[in-house]
């Protein structure tokens, strides 16, 4: 596994253009191993070994659509996908509190018709509740007819009978490749995306999405939500034979990679995922975090193990003392980091 410092060189990549009638996308990044400049976001924050707790995109829930050919930097509202049925899916996803997103598979891009994958993943509050199901649709507008309150409440049957041919479906990576929103997404994501599918077929793809590009390559794990931060080949590997059984790879527990569940805001991602480490716990069902309670100096959050142990964390976020881009050709900013402290536990 390459350190963040093994990775904080390399040459300019050309940024991606999508412009008018292109038919698929042939950035360079699509075969063989891109290389971001020594400038980029991410090999600033790489080079710095930022703390990558508390960082996963807040989601209870996803709705996830096939949609092949180029994206824009609001891939809901800029790809072939019809723009207001888009908007449409995207705003009901969000009202009910979930996250839109378009996935495709990884390599060449070719726009075409017919039926299209969906994902369908609920996170958990506890992981133990996730699930995820696979379906194909001819028309993506009858996804309009889901059952989002059953989304919102994590109930798989209700949503089963609102999308027929709906089944479950094996743990899956999404890794972020979206170079229009950020062009580290791109050179990082796309060659790792390709790897991650020639390893599992069938249970990786490109993503629109994460967040996090000061993270790349970034990616979400689903059902559980459990996002990563600098992944390579041989992580995503780890990643994918470990969530066979429900778990995370041990050598990926720690800041370095582990953002945290989507499921629960960031501090309490952040104790969660303080406890994994201290722990050496992999099994995702094996820990739950429940929400913060906001401090004068932070958040204190009391994280579960499934075998009855307890710890109350205070968990604060506080100035790095240094400035970086959050996003490539961004203003720097002052760096923040999650930080946990075990303040109690239970036996």
């Amino acid at each position: 596994m390459t350190g963040p410092s093994d990775r904080a060189t390399g040459v300019q990549a050309d940024t991606e253009f999508v412009g008018p009638g292109v038919e698929h996308d042939e950035h360079p990044a699509t075969s063989g191993h891109g290389s971001p400049a020594s400038d980029a976001c991410s090999v600033q924050w790489d080079h710095d070994g930022t703390s990558a707790y508390g960082t996963a995109a807040t989601a209870a829930f996803f709705v996830i659509v096939e949609q092949p050919g180029p994206w824009g930097r609001d891939a809901a509202r800029d790809s072939h996908l019809d723009h207001d049925l888009g908007a449409e899916l995207d705003a009901r996803t969000s009202h009910a509190g979930g996250r839109f997103m378009l996935v495709r598979r990884p390599g060449g891009h070719p726009a075409h018709d017919g039926p299209r994958h969906v994902l369908l993943a609920h996170t958990g509050a506890r992981a133990d509740d996730a699930w995820l199901l696979m379906a194909e649709v001819d028309d993506v507008g009858d996804l309009l007819g889901l059952d989002w309150a059953g989304l919102a409440r994590g109930s798989r049957a209700l949503v089963q009978a609102s999308l027929p041919g709906s089944r479950p479906a094996e743990p899956t990576l999404l890794v972020c490749t979206n170079g229009r929103r950020d062009v580290c997404c791109a050179v990082r994501g796309r060659p790792l995306a390709s790897h991650a599918a020639r390893v599992a077929p069938g249970r990786a793809w490109e993503v629109s999405h994460t967040g996090g590009h000061r993270f790349a390559p970034t990616a979400v794990l689903l059902p559980w939500g459990q996002t990563f931060a600098r992944l390579d080949d041989e992580a995503a590997e780890w990643v994918l034979a470990a969530s066979d059984s429900g778990h995370v790879p041990a050598e990926l527990l720690g800041p370095l990679h582990d953002r945290g569940r989507s499921s629960v805001p960031g501090p309490a991602q952040c104790a969660e995922s303080h406890v994994r480490l201290e722990t050496g716990e992999t099994r995702l069902a094996a820990l739950w975090a429940d929400q913060p309670e906001a401090t004068d100096n932070g958040w204190d959050v009391m994280v579960t193990h499934a075998d009855g142990r307890r710890w109350h964390v205070a968990v604060t976020r506080v100035p790095a003392g240094r400035t970086r881009p959050e996003s490539c050709g961004k203003k720097a900013v002052d760096v923040l980091e999650h930080r946990a402290t075990i303040v109690e536990a239970w036996f």
